[in-house]
């Protein structure tokens, strides 16, 4: 298969083009956008509108209809699946609203699997400022929502990603909390290098990023 490259952005992290995608009713149409280095975007909208939709297909779970995305000025839905899995695995970061955690594993043991997957160890310091450094022994049924979801987020960022695709990373979180996580991503993206696409419901998480979009009809609107 021929390999499409793309060379309009390259400075560009990641490159959406003209994306449009429907199931068995239209989502969003056209798609277009751009995410930096060090750069933050905050995708909000009403419950079913398709923000989950268009972060699974920014981040390569997903085919659209039409349109490409572009990595390193490569269409993603174009590389062979060995080179799409590696990216997966080693720059592209997903934090789920599930966390997807081995139950039967400790917290340490979790992490762990990151570690052998990218050869970066857990940083101490990470889990320190996630507030997840004494509970790292027990087992993911004795922590709590809050706690897997901040322990989901640490094994991200322990492959070192340099993209990070996040849906409703503070759902499970209180306010003081939510805010905290979203200090430790903030950070992570400028001290890395690395990108932050994130989903949520919450205008208040939405507007600590560089430039926030709403899903409304169809379209992207900029609202900051």
């Amino acid at each position: 298969m021929n390999q499409v490259t793309h060379t309009e952005s390259s400075t560009s992290l990641l490159d959406i083009k003209g994306i449009t995608h429907n199931f068995d009713y239209p989502l969003f149409h056209d798609i277009n956008l751009s995410i930096q280095k060090k750069e933050s975007i905050a995708i909000i909208g009403v419950s079913g509108s398709g923000k989950s939709t268009l972060l699974n297909i920014f981040s390569s779970l997903l085919r659209p209809n039409k349109g490409e995305v572009y990595y390193n000025n490569r269409n993603i839905f174009e590389l062979p699946q060995k080179e799409l899995l590696k990216i997966r695995r080693d720059d592209f970061g997903i934090i789920f609203q599930a966390h997807y955690l081995f139950r039967g594993f400790s917290a340490l043991e979790n992490l762990r699997i990151s570690e052998l997957l990218s050869d970066n160890e857990v940083d101490s310091e990470l889990l320190k400022s996630l507030k997840i450094d004494h509970v790292i022994q027990q087992g993911i049924g004795e922590l709590s929502g809050g706690q897997q979801q901040r322990l989901s987020a640490a094994r991200v960022l322990t492959k070192k990603p340099k993209v990070i695709f996040a849906d409703e990373p503070t759902g499970n979180l209180d306010a003081g909390t939510a805010k905290e996580l979203i200090d430790v991503l903030l950070s992570y993206i400028q001290e890395n290098d690395a990108g932050l696409f994130i989903v949520t419901h919450e205008d208040e998480i939405a507007f600590r990023c560089d430039r926030v979009y709403k899903l409304d009809n169809y379209k992207l609107e900029q609202l900051k």
